[in-house]
């Protein structure tokens, strides 16, 4: 049941995803036709948000129990008195899942419309509000107070102001203009604050504005997994080489109960920032977060005894994580992917960089946890395997917990080692809407296997460091 058109891609893209998706061992392993169906049906989950909205509990303040409480008491004053449930997870026991009902076919259509850029739209199929920066154009005379429907501009060509749009755009539901027009589009600088308040949104999820800041952290299913995986202890020096915006920096610091060192790097001053906003509002201490390139994050010479940041001494760290910058095609909801072929293959040599890196930081015993949210095999089998390779010192090692599927086919990984791998695969379940009826219908238990499933397409690899030489 596709809602949403099928994401598309650079038709370059387009052919390598093609031949990628029909590798000869895939092909053996599942036969052609089967191998189609799964490519096909990945990417029109890709263009769709996940089934279920998930958000992690900072346990360093509050107990899941007592967030839990005033979550479902926010939902049920945003959506009205309707039942839906906040479910915990088995297997995550800081997170919670919120089913996301939708998509909601019935809904009517109103002639003042909003244009949003794409960005903005998928954050409005995950539950957001329209802020000004994200409105691309609207009707000529949209006032504050007004119906109006919103659409996304998924292609990138509506001229900013426009006071029509013909071409290519997606409805995500309807909302009221908190702006005039003019407003708006107001010449006197940009315009911040909330644009468009939805109230009938195409995919019903909650918003997280200022919702309990300090107690939950929006976050990807399979992000969570990855620090759970990495299992920090207290006391430890960890390594989080690509660290912003800093979820999974606060997690590893949460795991440890704040006792020990976090290290967050990345070379973009203002990720930084966020890092260091994050760790403060969610009162974790242990956290230091430097500026810095992590190809370059290994010393070459003595340090100093009293320099905290980077470049390391080799084997600094008890464990590291390497969540690696990477083509982003897991990341959903996304309409139009659009990197070229040329950016797309530029991420393996660089995660390699950044690999060798890190299997020099680490302590001989230690934990190299390797991570990205997207759905090549360059950047996630094909890493493995050269890491295997080129490293006789890393050995792989079983996961827990193991929540997503095994490996794919591709990279001349034994079935073995692919076990040990865990590749988040939406096309693993049926595209199927919510409704409150099938929501009531449904045993939690199936809501959260569906949740386990449909989300994000992502790909963890665990390793150890053996001690020898």
């Amino acid at each position: 049941m596709s809602f949403l058109p099928k994401i598309s891609f650079q038709y370059e893209v387009e052919e390598y995803l093609t031949q990628v998706f029909r590798n000869k061992e895939l092909i053996t392993a599942l036969g052609t036709q089967e191998a189609e169906n799964k490519y096909q049906s990945l990417l029109s989950h890709l263009s769709h948000p996940p089934g279920f909205t998930t958000v992690r509990v900072n346990t360093h303040l509050a107990s899941v129990k007592h967030v839990k409480k005033l979550l479902f008491e926010e939902i049920q004053k945003q959506f009205k008195g309707l039942c839906v449930p906040v479910l915990e997870h088995p297997k995550l026991q800081d997170i919670l899942l919120i089913p996301v009902i939708g998509p909601r076919r019935d809904l009517k259509k109103h002639a003042s419309e909003v244009i949003v850029g794409a960005q903005c739209g998928y954050a409005v199929l995950r539950g957001a509000h329209v802020y000004v920066p994200g409105i691309v154009s609207t009707s000529r005379f949209v006032k504050a107070g007004d119906l109006v429907s919103v659409y996304s501009d998924i292609e990138g060509k509506c001229k900013r102001g426009a006071k029509e749009f013909e071409g290519v755009k997606v409805f995500l539901g309807n909302g009221i203009s908190e702006l005039s027009r003019s407003e708006i589009f107001s010449s006197t600088g940009p315009l911040k604050g909330l644009g468009i308040r939805m109230i009938e949104p195409v995919y019903l999820s909650p918003s997280f504005d200022n919702v309990l800041p300090s107690h939950l952290f929006l976050q990807n299913l399979p992000s969570v997994v990855v620090s759970h995986v990495l299992n920090p202890q207290p006391g430890e020096k960890i390594l989080d080489m690509c660290a912003a915006p800093g979820g999974k920096t606060t997690h590893l610091a949460t795991l440890m109960h704040d006792q020990g060192e976090v290290i967050a790097m990345d070379k973009i001053a203002n990720k930084v920032k966020k890092i260091k906003q994050n760790a403060e509002l969610l009162q974790l201490n242990c956290i230091k977060a430097f500026c810095y390139d992590g190809t370059r994050a290994l010393s070459a010479e003595k340090r100093e005894d009293k320099q905290e940041g980077p470049p390391f001494l080799p084997e600094s760290f008890d464990r590291i994580l390497l969540d690696a910058p990477c083509s982003g095609m897991g990341q959903r909801p996304n309409m139009a992917y659009s990197s070229s072929l040329k950016e797309v293959t530029s991420y393996q040599p660089l995660q390699r960089k950044l690999f060798t890196v890190a299997v020099k930081l680490l302590k001989p015993g230690g934990v190299l946890v390797y991570s990205t949210c997207t759905i090549t095999l360059s950047e996630n089998e094909e890493q493995v395997a050269w890491a295997l390779k080129t490293f006789p010192c890393l050995q792989l090692h079983p996961q827990e917990p193991h929540i997503g599927g095994e490996g794919m086919k591709g990279a001349g990984l034994s079935l073995d080692q692919l076990k040990l791998l865990q590749r988040f695969d939406p096309s693993a379940v049926t595209l199927q809407g919510m409704d409150i009826n099938s929501l009531r219908d449904s045993r939690e238990d199936d809501l959260i296997s569906l949740a386990n499933k449909d989300c994000i397409g992502f790909f963890i690899a665990k390793f150890i460091k053996s001690n020898s030489k």
